[in-house]
């Protein structure tokens, strides 16, 4: 089942009508491995390990192929011919399953990603919030950014309080938790250095007023990190106690969780968030129906409030 459709049984043979030509060994064996390796194994093998690890294959069809990139160097570096044979590796080895599962960690970010989302929260979801902190005698914006990658979430939102918030809102001060489950992703955070492309949907002017660039490297400068606290943690695991005014769980749980976890960090969230606290999800993602603590703010952009 994990062969490919290219027909494996005429491998060996030229296909161009002049007789039974042996193909070399060499790019048989090639022919072989990327078969059993190749997009239709690797989806195959994703839809039978994923659901063990509280993962859904849906989340995963649009981005596969980093995934199974990474499953190809396993396979190397294991010495092993083929996704089967890696499967049965799993069977034997329980620790091997934990190495799967950071293989299966999709690291896809950018600054000012959506850029509509962040436009919504400067101009109307965060001044509002705001205000109502400080009708209440608060002095600080609570902020927990769940799946945070290389920092690029977080450091937008900083900008984004920087160049929007702050000024309309001088006695207040922004609080920034962000928690990834990649020590590679979060090594990069604290680095604060991207390529041109991680900006790009960056206002220029932030760009040039935040960042110091050289060679085609862009490294945020110290004082827009110091709101931003990094912590590495698994949300299958548990989330940050918070509470929290505003929290960031794009492109994460509602997209590759299965949906029992959805519901149980649907609910976690809840407890972590007071009343009027928002809630920002990927612009394609949505609570699970049913789930109670949460209205709708923006069906559009995704954005909830705490009830």
């Amino acid at each position: 089942m994990l062969q490919s459709a290219s027909g494996l049984g005429v491998l060996n043979t030229a296909v161009s009508g002049r007789g039974d030509r042996v193909a070399p060994k060499g790019k048989e064996s090639k022919a072989r491995a990327a078969a059993k390796t190749g997009s239709a194994a690797c989806t195959a093998f994703l839809q039978g390990v994923l659901p063990r690890l509280g993962l859904k294959w849906a989340g995963f069809r649009k981005v596969r192929g980093q995934v199974c990139k990474r499953l190809h160097r396993r396979l190397e570096a294991l010495d092993l011919p083929d996704l089967e044979a890696y499967r049965q590796r799993l069977d034997q080895d329980a620790e091997e399953w934990r190495v799967l599962d950071g293989l299966c960690r999709v690291t896809i970010s950018r600054f000012y990603r959506n850029r509509g989302v962040f436009d919504h929260l400067g101009a109307e979801v965060l001044p509002a919030l705001c205000q109502d902190l400080q009708d209440a005698g608060r002095r600080s914006l609570r902020c927990l950014s769940l799946g945070c990658c290389g920092g690029e979430e977080p450091f937008t939102l900083g900008l984004l309080w920087h160049f929007g918030l702050a000024p309309r809102f001088p006695g207040m001060t922004l609080e920034i938790l962000a928690t990834d489950s990649d020590p590679k992703s979060l090594a990069r955070a604290a680095r604060g250095c991207y390529s041109a492309g991680s900006l790009r949907d960056l206002p220029p002017d932030w760009r040039d007023a935040a960042f110091d660039a050289a060679d085609e490297v862009y490294c945020l400068r110290p004082e827009f990190r110091q709101a931003v606290r990094f912590l590495e943690g698994d949300l299958r695991e548990g989330m940050p106690a918070g509470p929290f005014d505003l929290v960031l769980c794009r492109n994460l749980v509602f997209t590759y969780f299965d949906e029992d976890r959805q519901r149980r960090s649907t609910a976690d969230l809840a407890e972590r968030m007071p009343r009027g606290g928002i809630l920002v999800l990927g612009k394609h993602e949505r609570l699970p129906s049913g789930c109670p603590g949460f209205e709708t703010v923006s069906a559009h952009l995704a954005i909830y409030r705490r009830l």
